[in-house]
């Protein structure tokens, strides 16, 4: 343990000398391109020497109905946790449905292996403290990549350390090993729920960085607007001085 701090400290600096160099005409959402675009190169470095291999591997030998298990298991602890964000967001009737939800796979599928609830109609509606900051008015703050994690913003980053707590097992399970296994198994777990479409954005991204950052950025939008965003303010004219509305 007492390494740690010094492994973290070698990787924030060699991030930060892998972020030096400026980025002409920054996105205004994107002021810290530079640093994002070392932290993501180096995330996907990582990703394509281990953690993609892992997911490939895991995604090959085990059957697709035990991954949909172990994904279904996984989907029940963020149920757990979307609830009490619809209730810290003031939506009552959501929050209700969702503690549904959760009682009924927790109780008739095996502790959530099985999504008994979707069959039921009790549709997934997910939510985080992010999206709870961003109901009650805090803004998102400038996009920000964090090692190993991937995309964020400052606000999300924020909110992280609940999030973490709120949708950990160790809710459901005493169990050391398993509190300390879980982790890697849910993020090798949803790097195989991804090959697929990180596969296509390579294809079809010519700068795979700047895709991923402006759906991230849209995406967080409309979860915080339940789907109904409000138009983003217009860009002012470069040759006018007129202020953006």
């Amino acid at each position: 343990m007492s390494g740690r701090p010094a492994a973290l400290g070698a990787l924030v600096m060699a991030l930060a000398l892998g972020g030096c160099a400026t980025v002409s005409n920054p996105n205004p959402a994107d002021p810290l391109e530079s640093w994002n675009r070392g932290v993501y190169g180096f995330n996907d470095g990582l990703d394509r020497a281990v953690i993609k291999p892992v997911a490939t591997a895991y995604r090959d030998v085990l059957p697709q109905p035990v991954r949909t298990g172990v994904t279904n298991f996984f989907n029940n602890l963020n149920d757990v946790w979307s609830a009490a964000n619809q209730f810290l967001q003031g939506k009552v009737e959501p929050g209700l449905r969702m503690t549904m939800r959760v009682v009924v796979n927790t109780t008739f599928g095996l502790a959530g292996v099985l999504d008994q609830a979707t069959e039921m109609r009790l549709e997934r509606q997910s939510e985080d403290f992010g999206q709870t900051l961003g109901v009650w008015g805090v803004g998102p703050g400038p996009y920000l990549v964090l090692p190993l994690l991937g995309p964020s913003t400052v606000r999300d980053t924020a909110a992280l350390p609940l999030d973490f707590v709120g949708t950990s097992v160790t809710q459901v399970s005493g169990d050391t090993g398993f509190t300390f296994t879980a982790p890697i198994l849910r993020i090798v777990n949803l790097r195989a729920n991804l090959l697929g479409a990180t596969s296509l954005m390579d294809q079809i991204a010519l700068d795979p960085y700047t895709f991923l950052r402006d759906a991230y950025l849209a995406r967080r939008r409309n979860q915080v607007y339940d789907g109904d965003p409000p138009p983003l303010p217009e860009e002012p004219d470069p040759g006018s001085s007129e202020p953006a509305r």
